[in-house]
């Protein structure tokens, strides 16, 4: 049996919840998210408790067991405290700016770039280097911080480039030159 499906989970006070065969509607104070249950797992509230059953014992349907209760344990998280992912920007010359649903990376290419904030998602800058990405929706605040990465992500050599807080980069040692 899945040890993360079987696990009941516990429903906060300022969230609420609402069941269907197919969905999963959570509502709290950042927002509303809706999950799809996986077909052959039935989800059940009792006494501010989710707990999810399976139909059979096959494997597939174990593994979507325990993958219904985590994506039902990020929605309340995400309702109730939500999601963040910071990036960093190394390099001289490199920076960010925020204009409305927009922001432009300068980051040594011969244009600016400019990325759209997707829905449900809020962009900020803490200094000019320094961005959080934030939302409810676990999926795509990870989505829209590894496009943002994308753009320019560390190189091998110098480790210039856009990356996520607290990476390590192992830098390549270059050319040894001629002695």
């Amino acid at each position: 049996m899945s040890r993360v499906g079987r696990k009941p989970l516990p429903v906060p006070d300022k969230v609420d919840v609402s069941l269907n065969d197919t969905t999963l509607v959570v509502k709290g104070p950042k927002g509303t998210i809706t999950t799809p249950l996986p077909r052959g797992i039935k989800a059940s509230l009792e006494n501010k408790t989710i707990t999810f059953e399976r139909g059979s014992n096959d494997g597939p349907l174990r593994a979507l067991h325990g993958l219904a209760r985590a994506l039902a344990a990020n929605a309340i998280h995400g309702v109730t405290q939500g999601f963040e992912r910071r990036l960093e920007i190394v390099g001289v010359g490199f920076r960010a700016q925020a204009a409305g649903r927009k922001v432009t990376f300068s980051v040594g290419y011969s244009h600016p770039v400019e990325f759209e904030m997707p829905p449900g998602v809020d962009i900020t800058l803490d200094d000019p280097l320094k961005v959080v990405v934030r939302g409810v929706d676990k999926q795509a605040v990870g989505q829209c911080a590894a496009r943002i990465r994308e753009i320019r992500p560390p190189d091998a050599y110098k480790g210039k480039g856009i990356r996520y807080a607290g990476e390590t980069i192992k830098l390549k040692a270059g050319k040894a030159g001629s002695k």
